[in-house]
């Protein structure tokens, strides 16, 4: 299945915008976080021939606004989307979304929402001391899965194992935000390792996921290391 890069803070060149948060598109149906303005959204979308008409469902990985942000410049032009939200996102965010004419669906648990496209669910996380729930996408690929995630506040291990739990199937590539800017590169290369125990075969860290991470999953993917930008299309999954 073809993946688009709609937004990032990087771009494969200067005719796409760029901004803070992330969004993918899964197919040509299923979109993935929003990324922070929808006219950064909005630009790269029409660059990649990606009609706004099309996009039946949009899943938002958690209630930050830095991947919530492009959603409102979207529903202007298709209120016909569904959006897969947490049950832990903010009843403002729920009351804009019903307001804009949307179908709001609460994701509690893993659910198939598309063919061969999934949402883990809910699964519990932690930002800035606060109890911050997120979800990520999966997708069934035909040489594995693909594991996108938004900012992987819950732990980006707990996501992978949350997503073996449901498909016990070998996971082709985990893709997006990690959270794991700041963090120490000895914890960082522990992480590393879970992924090789997982048998991850492809790594992308992006946004939140910092510059050590991105180096340290480098050199052990090598080759099999995706750098992530904006107007990038991922066919190899």
């Amino acid at each position: 299945m073809q993946i688009k890069v709609l937004a990032d803070s990087n771009a494969v060149d200067k005719r796409f915008s760029i901004g803070w948060g992330v969004s993918f598109l899964a197919g040509k149906k299923v979109l993935f976080d929003t990324g922070e303005k929808g006219n950064v959204l909005l630009n790269n979308m029409q660059l990649m021939d990606v009609p706004a008409g099309n996009i039946k469902a949009v899943v938002l990985s958690h209630d930050h606004w830095d991947h919530t942000g492009g959603l409102w410049s979207l529903l202007e032009q298709n209120r016909e989307i569904k959006v897969y939200a947490c049950p832990n996102f903010s009843s403002e965010f729920k009351e804009k979304v019903r307001s804009a004419g949307a179908e709001l669906i609460e994701a509690s648990r893993f659910t198939q929402i598309a063919e061969d496209i999934y949402t883990t669910g809910e699964i519990a996380g932690v930002y800035a001391g606060k109890y911050m729930a997120e979800q990520s996408l999966v997708i069934k690929a035909e040489r594995g899965l693909v594991i996108l995630t938004g900012c992987a506040h819950p732990g980006i291990i707990t996501i992978l194992e949350k997503v073996k739990e449901n498909l016990d199937e070998n996971i082709r590539l985990v893709m997006g935000g990690f959270h794991l800017m700041g963090k120490e590169r000895r914890l960082i290369s522990l992480i590393v390792g879970k992924f090789r125990q997982f048998k991850v075969a492809r790594a992308a860290p992006t946004h939140c996921s910092g510059k050590d991470a991105e180096e340290l999953f480098q050199e052990e993917y090598q080759e099999n290391f995706v750098p992530i930008k904006a107007g990038m299309v991922i066919e190899d999954t």
